[in-house]
Order: C-alpha cells, then sequence, then structure tokens
C-alpha cells in the first residue's frame, strides 16, 4: 500500500519554479551553472568532482536549451507552416 510522506519533510515535488541551468566550462572540465530567471543572475555552480570531466546537474531545475537547438526548433515550425500554407 502507497504511504504518503509527512508534510514538513522539506521533499519538493516537482521542478524547482523561476530557477534554469546551463551547462558551461570551466578550466577544460564541463560545469553547470544555476541562474535565477527573474534577475538572470547566477546563483550555483556545480564543479566536477576530482578526476571527473563533468558535473552532475542540479535536481529538478529545468535545462535551459541552447542557441543552436533554438534555431533547429524555429526552423521546423516555420517549415511546418510553409507545408501547411502549400497544401490549401
Amino acid at each position: 500500500m502507497a504511504v504518503n510522506k509527512p508534510t514538513g519533510d522539506n521533499a519538493r515535488k516537482g521542478a524547482v519554479k523561476k530557477r534554469s541551468q546551463t551547462k558551461a566550462t570551466i578550466g577544460g572540465a564541463s560545469a553547470w551553472a544555476k541562474r535565477n530567471k527573474q534577475s538572470g543572475e547566477f546563483m550555483a555552480l556545480k564543479r566536477p568532482g576530482k578526476k571527473k570531466k563533468s558535473a552532475k546537474k542540479f535536481k529538478g531545475v529545468r535545462t535551459e536549451k541552447n542557441k543552436t537547438a533554438k534555431k533547429r526548433a524555429a526552423k521546423k515550425i516555420q517549415a511546418r507552416k510553409q507545408q501547411r500554407a502549400i497544401s490549401r
């Protein structure tokens, strides 16, 4: 039988709102930077441990899309609109 967690145990349910994370390169190793969406300031940085090349992501914080992914998505949307206009 499923048991609900007790209230007040500081357990988060769902995504962290008003925050995002992006990948950054520091000294040849990749790290994750957490950013406040309203002010745009960087709040925290997760660096890789010793003898590791990359760090782990922040839990529950949405990942920002990079510029190339945004451009690719915009091109797909525009191509769909053109196909719909041609088919009509």
